[in-house]
């Protein structure tokens, strides 16, 4: 791991178990402190839904950016422009400063949340009554889903879906404005909407920013003769890649 970035996680590793430790019961009857073996089972949760989604989504990204050195080269390029003009060398280090000032960074980033979401499907919700939503009737105690991947590979409301096209997240594209949390509307939701959204969601896109933009600025991607990249599906605790991320990778030159 990044030192920069170890020292960003482990604080609030350290902060969420020392809130768990001290964690007292409440006023309700059935209330209790938790058991060791809970404490276990939350903190492995913590680490899982903080690692496994964004790596994830960092191999799915970087698998896109391999099929597709267009992008990767004006991914590049707005990287080293970005430092240029904050008067960095090409040899110093991205920071996430400069990451805030990369547009295409997180148009590419964005694309991949939208195309490859980690979870293709959200922690289901129960309906606490009767209501219709958009002509449909939802009995009370249905268990209500969203399917995450289908929303952003929906036709109908983005163009050529299947495709990875980050330029559709700039000024004039169809997904310009978009907002992942859903606050304006629902077109894309990696991360879940409403009062529990992902707890984590600025820290993953802090992390996916910052990573992608240091491992296409250290190194040109490419895909290897015969072993070329397999963007097909296999679920697990979050879907991955059937034949994990192999590519060739060359220093760049400075």
């Amino acid at each position: 791991m990044d030192m920069e970035v170890a020292w960003f996680l482990l604080p609030l590793l350290a902060l969420f178990i020392a809130l768990l430790v001290r964690l007292l019961p409440g006023e309700a009857e059935s209330s209790r402190a938790l058991t060791d073996d809970e404490m276990v089972s939350l903190c492995s949760e913590f680490l899982n839904a903080g690692t496994d989604t964004t790596s994830t989504a960092l191999e799915w990204i970087m698998a896109e950016l391999t099929k597709n050195p267009r992008v990767q080269e004006k991914l590049y390029h707005e990287i080293t422009k970005a430092q240029q003009q904050r008067g960095d060398g090409d040899d110093e280090e991205v920071s996430e400063e400069e990451t805030h000032g990369m547009p295409y960074l997180k148009a590419v980033v964005l694309e991949g949340l939208r195309k490859h979401p980690p979870g293709h499907f959200v922690l289901p919700h129960r309906a606490a009554e009767d209501m219709e939503v958009g002509g449909y009737l939802i009995p009370k105690g249905a268990s209500v889903n969203f399917m995450v991947a289908e929303m952003g590979r929906d036709e109908r409301e983005w163009e050529r879906p299947m495709e990875f096209v980050p330029e559709r997240f700039l000024p004039g594209g169809d997904g310009e404005g978009v907002d992942v949390t859903g606050s304006r509307e629902i077109r894309m939701m990696p991360f879940g909407v409403g009062r529990r959204i992902c707890a984590g969601l600025g820290v993953a896109m802090l992390h996916l920013e910052y990573l992608v933009a240091k491992l296409v600025k250290e190194f040109e991607w490419q895909e290897v003769a015969g072993d070329e990249v397999d963007l097909t599906e296999k679920p697990e605790f979050t879907v991955v890649m059937a034949k994990p991320l192999r590519a060739r990778l060359l220093p760049r030159t400075r």
